[in-house]
């Protein structure tokens, strides 16, 4: 279970969770068309006030990755161009970053590109 101090103080927790729901929706450890655990359920595992983790599934909702069917809870979407496109979009957000701070570190591209390929 995650703790409060678990969490980046600078960023909004709920974009923190919504951050950890979709690597596991694009890495398909939650399956597409499976059901999404309850609000109550997911806020004991991630450590949070219910409300903030029904923001966090909200905002998942919109962006596509989640679906609600009234009687029933919450979905991964069956969209798998919509999964794959989150994928992508995840990853370049993921490359952006570690490019920033190897870049604040000194490294040329050049010397980038080299760490990459030795990986």
């Amino acid at each position: 279970m995650l703790q409060q101090t678990d969490y980046n103080p600078n960023v909004p927790i709920y974009l923190q969770i919504m951050s950890k729901i979709r690597v596991k929706i694009v890495s398909g450890q939650w399956k597409e068309g499976g059901r999404v655990p309850s609000v109550r359920e997911l806020s004991a595992v991630f450590g949070v006030n219910p409300n903030t983790m029904q923001r966090a599934l909200t905002e998942l909702e919109r962006e596509g990755l989640l679906y609600s069917e009234r009687t029933s809870g919450r979905f991964v979407t069956k969209d798998t161009a919509r999964i794959a496109q989150a994928r992508e979009t995840f990853g370049k957000e993921i490359i952006g970053h570690l490019l920033e701070e190897l870049t604040a570190l000194g490294y040329t591209k050049e010397q980038i590109a080299q760490l990459v390929m030795e990986g």
